[in-house]
């Protein structure tokens, strides 16, 4: 009978169950993983740096900062001229247009009204004007106003395959080129007849900015500039904990960012980076799963308690990636502690600290300087688990919440300690985290409360709660079933010592203890331990008096049901007995009818037998509690034969091969009872009778 030996062989929906849990844990935290080489380094000029010592793993170039590629920016572009090509074919059509209009329009009225020979005179000053106005070229008043906004001296312009500079001071719009038209000779060309030719229409902008040319110009220009101020090799120190980022320090930090950016965009490091994440988790996953099928084969069978357990798992290296990827908050902050605490409220020690090993080496994938984190989490999760091994009142989780903050500081104050010689250089920032982290921790409290509820789980602290006999249930039961009520005391005394020696859950035995018969309360004279002198049974058949007293059985889980009992309380009221019998009036009714075969299903109980080694306690404290009252005389051997008979009858019928309990445990149970039974019923050694001696021979010679 060994304590985990309830693997069953599993069948191929539990196998199924198992690999779908596993696959979808390692698939969830693979998805959430940051793929990208994350930076969570935070940083700041002239401030000390708070991490551990940072080595470079790559050749990296070192960025020169913003401000000073602007400045070199700025300082070249002063060289650069746009390229501007010059239409020919504009200024043959605005001259051709001038021809038209002299031989028969607008133009011929205007100077018609000259002399033959003046007006032919001005209209060659117009057409020279003009074309020379076209050969210097007009710009539009846009890309002139752009050029000068841009600061530009000069500009090229082509023309012909060729390009000249021009300086942009000499340009013309086409409001400039009607004023040189117009004022070109004035001594000789009136103004007001000039006026009147309506110039303005002969003029069109023939320069046209070309941005192929110019875009290329200006390329040139800032491949010229460097964007790097030197190298960092690979290997080399680049800063350690408590050294005060300089100018060139920081500008060394943001290169190192910008380079690992780059180098996380590519798809080959993105796939290795995957297949890496997917490895990792799985191993550490793998390992967890290992632990409960070697271990904790219950947990896994039970698929309630393997969801909570994986979830917890599953949930903060979740969140621990949604902080880093979004740069939220110091993850610091998060309260894992509370894993642990859950764990061990709910199962135990072991586990608990497994459970928080597995999930802290999960949540450190996503983090760029895991080792400190490490440490310093796995200390307040140990102090968690330590600080709530006797958990029996709420109000433990405000200590265990102050003790996890507190040794946690401690612990990266040593941290800080060995790689700083400066107490001035201490991140209090971080300290600020890690007393948010502990406040979050409160939140365990109403936590547990709902996961009691979702996954039907029983803490200590319910169990305590259940046991004050002041509860209405106890107090209904102590009023309407004295007997049953001082009965339901002695069990849960003999079975929590019982528990305790054996290291089962004696909080559980004791509250399963005080509730397990309380279906008596529907007809309590009808047990021995609530009679005054009547006995009822004695009008009744035997059948009628079994079916009663079976009955007790389900009357309690209606009541259990009605109160809301957990389950776990509910287990012990149906396997108190077992699949025991009522052997008095069986044999009553086989002794009345010897000719007939009795229906023994009349005279069993409904069970089921214990599951657990707990229920198992229960059984054998019910009975031996219940038989030691009807002994005749309290004597060692009496009650050593009786603990003995009956244990031993309940090993032999079968009673405990359902649950997790060993021949030793047995053993140790057996002498518990034995123990306090004697303190119970104050038995006494027997005490030897002095043996009567001669008297002693008078001294020769008289008194």
């Amino acid at each position: 009978m060994s304590r985990y030996n309830s693997r069953h062989p599993l069948t191929r929906a539990g196998i199924l169950y198992r690999i779908g849990i596993t696959l979808a844990a390692i698939a969830i935290i693979v998805y959430f993983l940051p793929r990208e080489q994350s930076y969570s380094y935070q940083f700041e000029l002239n401030h000390p740096w708070k991490y551990g010592q940072l080595i470079a793993d790559f050749d990296f170039p070192i960025y020169k900062n913003e401000q000073t590629v602007k400045q070199e920016q700025d300082s070249v572009m002063k060289q650069f001229h746009p390229y501007f090509t010059k239409d020919g074919q504009v200024g043959k059509n605005q001259l051709q247009k001038l021809r038209e209009s002299h031989a028969q329009g607008d133009l011929k009225q205007t100077l018609g009204k000259l002399s033959p020979g003046q007006g032919e005179r001005y209209y060659n000053h117009i057409q020279r004007t003009l074309e020379a106005i076209y050969e210097r070229g007009i710009i539009g008043t846009n890309d002139l106003l752009q050029l000068k906004k841009d600061s530009i001296s000069s500009i090229m312009m082509a023309e012909n395959n060729t390009a000249r500079p021009i300086r942009t001071t000499s340009l013309l719009t086409v409001k400039e080129a009607y004023k040189e038209l117009i004022y070109a000779d004035t001594a000789r060309y009136t103004l007001h007849t000039l006026q009147q030719c309506n110039l303005q229409d002969f003029l069109v902008a023939n320069m046209v900015y070309d941005k192929e040319k110019s875009e290329a110009a200006r390329e040139d220009l800032l491949s010229s500039i460097s964007w790097s101020s030197g190298m960092v090799i690979n290997g080399t120190k680049i800063i350690d904990r408590g050294e005060i980022i300089d100018q060139r320090t920081y500008e060394i930090l943001e290169s190192l960012s910008k380079e690992l950016d780059k180098r996380s965009g590519t798809s080959t490091q993105k796939r290795m980076t995957l297949a890496g994440q997917i490895l990792f988790v799985a191993i550490f996953v793998a390992c967890f799963i290992l632990y409960l099928d070697l271990f904790r084969r219950d947990y896994y069978d039970r698929k309630r308690t393997s969801l909570l357990l994986i979830g917890l798992i599953v949930f903060f290296p979740v969140i621990t990636s949604l902080m880093v990827t979004h740069n939220l908050f110091n993850v610091y902050m998060i309260p894992y502690a509370m894993v642990p605490i859950i764990v061990r409220v709910f199962m135990d020690s072991r586990t608990a600290s497994m459970a928080n090993t597995i999930m802290l080496l999960l949540c450190s994938i996503a983090l760029r300087y895991p080792y400190e984190f490490i440490f310093v989490q796995f200390t307040g999760g140990l102090v968690g688990i330590y600080s709530l091994r006797e958990l029996s009142q709420r109000s433990q989780l405000v200590r265990t919440a102050l003790q996890v903050t507190l040794s946690m500081m401690l612990v990266y104050f040593a941290y800080e300690l060995i790689h700083t010689d400066d107490l001035t250089k201490l991140d209090t920032g971080m300290y600020t985290s890690l007393i948010v982290g502990g406040l979050l921790l409160l939140f365990t409290y109403p936590l547990l409360f709902m996961l009691e509820k979702v996954f039907g789980f029983t803490s200590n602290v319910t169990l305590v709660e259940l046991s004050n006999i002041n509860t209405p249930l106890l107090r209904r039961l102590s009023e309407e079933a004295p007997g049953t009520f001082q009965h339901s005391l002695q069990v849960a005394n003999l079975a929590a010592e019982a528990a305790r020696a054996t290291g089962a859950n004696s909080q559980l035995v004791r509250t399963g203890a005080l509730y397990h018969d309380i279906g008596k309360m529907e007809n309590p004279v009808f047990f021995t331990e609530n009679q005054s002198g009547v006995n009822p049974h004695k009008t009744l058949e035997f059948t009628e008096s079994a079916h009663i007293i079976i009955n007790h059985v389900t009357d309690g889980l209606k009541l259990a049901d009605k109160h809301n009992l957990p389950a776990s309380v509910k287990a012990f009221i149906s396997s108190h007995h077992g699949v025991g019998m009522t052997k008095y009036f069986y044999i009553s009714e086989q002794n009345a009818h010897p000719e007939q075969e009795v229906d023994k299903t009349l005279f069993t109980y409904p069970g089921p037998n214990p599951a657990t080694q707990e229920e198992a306690i229960l059984m054998m404290a019910d009975t031996v509690e219940a038989a030691s009252r009807s002994l005749p005389e309290y004597t060692e051997e009496s009650i050593s034969n009786l603990v003995d008979k009956l244990i031993d009858a309940q090993v032999n019928e079968g009673a405990f091969r359902r649950c997790p309990i060993t021949f030793r445990d047995i053993e140790t149970v057996k002498s518990v009872f034995k123990e306090k039974l004697k303190t119970v019923y104050h038995t006494r050694i027997s005490y030897p009778e002095l043996k009567q001696t001669l008297p002693p021979t008078p001294p020769k010679g008289g008194a």
